[in-house]
């Protein structure tokens, strides 16, 4: 049907098929049905009149969308995402711009004096020997100290199979390179992480969209759907303050996630960046918390937390940590083995919960700032949600914007933001943005969320036909 659209082979206008004619001529289910047109309305291909139906939108609609790309949700594609998102992380370096694109808190959360004390303190005891001992897995005080906080949220899982990484990245994508062969398909989510899409396209693999609700989080059914349709090797999604609805699986969704996956024998590939920076009174376990069968790999790191710079993360591999280790060595060799004892003599003596319990403080207080700023100065009928956890909030438009567009416009008025074409293999979400409330609140901030408000009047920002 979107190729249908944007083809034109199907008039600006013109009425779509009812639900009843979709279930009867594709075979499918009203929900499968339902979820497909809510994706064509995402995308900007349909639009919804109440007691109506559904009418296809303009074919401007998708003038982010390359022709011949597949769309339906469940089919697995070929990604192009890396020109997109280069293009926006680039424009975003400007000097002196409001970072409401940015993909990190402020560096004036983290304790960084105190980390260069135990940094310096590292540096004074790591002798020549530790070039050799602390290759991966990595230093030794380092897992152990990694193992002992999986040991307070009640997932313990054994130091040997930590394997300490340049940052959850490389973490990431040492997981997807154990499990995955070119040409392989990997569910991600949509919208999703651009750099799992990244890690796609740059390993020659393929990718199956699940549709994520920012109430509810991945769909489970749409996921079973692809798991019975295509050779999905492996999955790589985030289970808590997803990036970039910032939506949480409940436990009940985490621990079906992982009792279909073990079904099929599929791995998942856990990205837990944001666990810590949680608002609730404790940590929301993560999808590891169920696994029976060595299954998950959960990655995390100090990057959003702690220490940005250092570029310290980790995973706990289950079954597939020898093989993580060993691609470690293969590619990097090793983290920063001085950074590695830093950040372990952080952990042991720096207080690093009470500084989880400032930044998470703060992080609370400027999402309160950036919800009010939003129903001040941007359009009624916007829509997001408040998560209880991380710093990004998602943002889906009343009226039919070009999120790329809209960029551009904000660039120019030194304000970055994040377009929703680049959470997507098939560049969808243009009437949606992510937006960071990870810096302190300002008038600055204030003002940029203002202007954001106004460019979004301006006809430049608006598809036509």
């Amino acid at each position: 049907m979107a190729d249908e659209i944007r083809a034109g082979h199907i008039a600006a206008g013109s009425r779509m098929p009812s639900l009843r004619q979709v279930i009867a001529q594709h075979g499918v289910s009203q929900s499968t049905a339902t979820r497909a047109y809510h994706l064509l309305e995402q995308w900007g291909l349909v639009r919804a009149e109440e007691r109506s139906g559904y009418f296809a939108a303009p074919p401007a609609a998708a003038v982010e969308k390359p022709a011949g790309r597949r769309a339906a949700p469940a089919a697995s594609s070929t990604v192009d995402i890396s020109d997109l998102v280069f293009s926006v992380l680039d424009a975003a370096k400007r000097p002196g711009i409001v970072p409401l694109g940015s993909a990190f808190p402020s560096p004036q959360l983290f304790p960084l004096a105190r980390l260069a004390k135990s940094l310096g303190q590292a540096a004074r005891i790591v002798s020549p020997w530790n070039t050799v001992v602390d290759l991966p897995p990595g230093n030794e005080n380092l897992r152990r100290q990694i193992a002992l906080r999986y040991m307070r949220i009640g997932v313990p899982q054994p130091p040997d199979g930590i394997v300490v990484t340049d940052g959850a990245l490389e973490a990431l994508n040492l997981c997807l390179m154990a499990v995955t062969r070119p040409g392989d398909v990997v569910a991600v989510e949509s919208p999703g992480f651009y750099a799992a899409l990244q890690a796609i396209e740059r390993l020659d693999l393929r990718a199956v969209e699940i549709p994520v609700d920012t109430a509810t989080g991945l769909d489970l059914d749409a996921l079973a759907d692809a798991l019975a349709t295509h050779p999905v090797r492996a999955c790589w999604f985030m289970t808590n303050y997803q990036n970039p609805t910032g939506v949480t699986l409940s436990d009940e969704k985490k621990k079906a996630l992982v009792e279909l996956l073990a079904k099929h024998e599929v791995p998942l590939i856990e990205d837990d960046v944001y666990g810590e920076l949680h608002y609730r009174a404790d940590y929301p376990l993560p999808a590891l918390a169920y696994d029976r069968h060595g299954l998950v790999m959960h990655c995390g790191s100090f990057s959003k937390t702690l220490a940005p710079g250092y570029r310290i993360g980790w995973t706990s591999a289950g079954r597939f940590a020898d093989r993580v280790r060993r691609l470690k060595l293969m590619t990097t060799l090793s983290a920063s083995i001085p950074v590695q004892a830093g950040i372990a003599d952080y952990l042991e003596h720096g207080g690093y919960d009470r500084h989880l319990k400032k930044i998470r403080a703060a992080l609370q207080a400027q999402q309160r700032a950036m919800d009010d700023a939003i129903r001040r100065w941007l359009p009624a009928g916007t829509r997001w949600t408040l998560p209880d956890g991380g710093y990004f909030l998602w943002l889906e438009f009343p009226q039919p914007v070009d999120a790329m567009a809209l960029h551009r416009l904000a660039i120019e008025q030194g304000i970055s933001l994040a377009p929703g074409p680049i959470f997507s293999a098939a560049h969808a979400f243009q009437n949606c943005i992510r937006l960071n409330y990870g810096y302190p609140w300002s008038p600055r901030v204030d003002d940029a969320v203002r202007t954001l408000g106004q460019l979004l009047a301006d006809p430049a920002v608006r598809l036509r036909a």
